[in-house]
């Protein structure tokens, strides 16, 4: 919870809740990092489709979490880097985020509406470069268009929203 704060902690614990919970988010991906036994950061990855005429795996990546101490110390990185390696690992095409566009670009993510992918929800115009994409198998990009359609817990306009 420390990692958003006391105003939005709350509120991130009940969706990884309710995401583990999600029957519509799997299959899913859940790793944790941990130092000297506690928990210090969590990152999750749920079932995403594209809106498309050609099959595509895809994933979300919601929420990346890192206790306020052990933040920009590479435990987020390190999770972003190890999620990626094992979704690419086990055959998934695509990894959507709604994220900051100074962090995520750095492991590889794209501005995904200019790429053809659309939000669940519209995207304001001044947060455009947040709703981002990456690749995990080459080729996919430029062959696939549409709209993004996420778990029924994440598919839910607050979540979309900066």
């Amino acid at each position: 919870m420390s990692a958003f704060g006391k105003e939005q902690g709350h509120e991130i614990v009940d969706l990884v809740n309710s995401l583990l919970d999600d029957a519509t988010a799997e299959p899913l991906l859940s790793l944790v990092a941990e130092s000297a036994g506690r928990l210090v950061g969590h990152i999750l990855f749920t079932q995403a489709k594209v809106q498309s005429d050609k099959e595509v795996s895809a994933r979300i990546l919601a929420p990346l979490a890192v206790t306020y101490d052990f933040q920009g110390a590479g435990v987020g990185g390190a999770l972003v880097r190890e999620g990626l390696n094992q979704l690419a690992e086990s055959g998934v095409d695509l990894v959507f985020v709604l994220g900051h566009p100074g962090y995520y670009p750095k492991f590889g993510f794209q501005t995904a509406g200019v790429l053809g992918y659309e939000a669940p929800y519209p995207i304001l115009s001044e947060h455009a470069d947040a709703w981002m994409v990456q690749a995990l198998k080459a080729g996919v990009i430029g062959t696939i268009e549409g709209k993004v359609q996420c778990s029924d817990i994440l598919n839910q306009p607050q979540y979309w929203q900066e």
